[in-house]
């Protein structure tokens, strides 16, 4: 995804929404609204589906950690593999890409796959072109995508019963729980930083605040706020039961925040220009992040939405809050 900065709302939105590039709001966008009312279930297949797009290279990268990377005949949104290395990013890159962008209906159904899963209920229908899971239940194909809980985020369970949910339906189970428990242990390890350590007051952003408005931040209701609270932080919105809110220069001279965490995958900025940009906004001229220099970088695929990463953003986060003994 690449807004302009000035969109970071929007920007924001269309993350939490497990977007690929180009993503947007789906009402600013004039997008589709979703036909399916809530989240659907997993579907009950006869047979394990051995032909799948998914709607997100998030997606994607639960399949090729669960030893299911060859059923996976096309992908949308590959720019979720850029948070990936090594033999895993290359491995990913393997894969067909049907939509530089959020998946096109008719390139998903042309692919006939019997399942398609994205990380985001707002993959089916939600923005322009993408199908909806009545469209796709009529032409034969399965959905499947993972499911926010309600109320405040205190750590990955949507990660996890999305992971548990994919390998069921694949007949793996096992290699969920492996998977599951591999996260829970980068995790825990992470925790040993912070064992005994007052939580680290942390504003989350993607944009400077620009216009005379406030930072648009994540709050209590989004999977950031867990990985923040995992990683031994607080979130300074984490009082505000939303996913994304807008948060003023009273509040934030108010709350302070210790640190600064980026999320990167929005801006036209590259990750130095973009961290700077945050650092020099007059509204945290006078905060403890500014003083002491603490900013932390991110990117969105792997902060704001179910990911195979989701630990290893614990652990980066973690190391940033607490690995210099502060």
């Amino acid at each position: 995804m690449r807004p302009p900065a000035a969109a970071a709302g929007a920007a924001v939105l269309a993350l939490l929404a497990g977007c690929g590039t180009g993503a947007a709001d789906p009402a600013a966008a004039g997008g589709t609204a979703m036909a399916d009312a809530g989240c659907p279930p997993p579907p009950a297949m006869a047979e394990a589906p051995e032909r799948v797009v998914t709607m997100d290279g998030g997606a994607a990268a639960i399949l090729r950690e669960l030893g299911l990377a060859d059923r996976v005949v096309g992908t949308a949104a590959p720019d979720f593999f850029d948070a990936f290395d090594g033999e895993a990013r290359a491995e990913l890159a393997e894969i067909p890409v049907l939509d530089e962008r959020q998946g096109n209906r008719e390139a998903v159904v042309a692919a006939e796959p019997d399942l398609v899963m994205g990380i985001s209920v707002y993959s089916f229908g939600a923005f322009d072109g993408t199908p909806t899971v009545q469209e796709l239940n009529d032409a034969g194909i399965e959905a499947l995508t993972s499911c926010p809980g309600s109320g405040t985020v205190t750590g990955i369970g949507e990660t996890e019963t999305f992971i548990e949910h994919t390998a069921e339906v694949f007949g793996v189970p096992e290699r969920g729980a492996e998977l599951v428990e591999r996260i829970r242990g980068q995790i825990a390890d992470a925790a040993e930083l912070h064992a005994g350590r007052r939580p680290v007051r942390v504003l989350v952003t993607s944009a400077p605040a620009e216009g005379g408005q406030g930072f648009y931040t994540l709050g209590a209701n989004s999977l950031a706020n867990g990985i923040v609270t995992l990683a031994g932080g607080e979130n300074i919105a984490a009082g505000i039961d939303r996913d994304i809110t807008e948060i003023n220069a009273e509040a934030v001279a108010a709350a302070d925040p210790e640190a600064v965490l980026v999320v990167s995958g929005f801006s036209p900025l590259d990750d130095a220009e973009l961290v700077d940009s945050i650092r020099s906004s007059p509204m945290l001229a006078g905060t403890a992040a500014v003083r002491d220099d603490r900013f932390t970088l991110l990117p969105q695929s792997i902060l704001l939405s179910p990911s195979v990463l989701n630990g290893e953003a614990v652990a980066r986060l973690a190391e940033a809050l607490h690995g210099g003994g502060s």
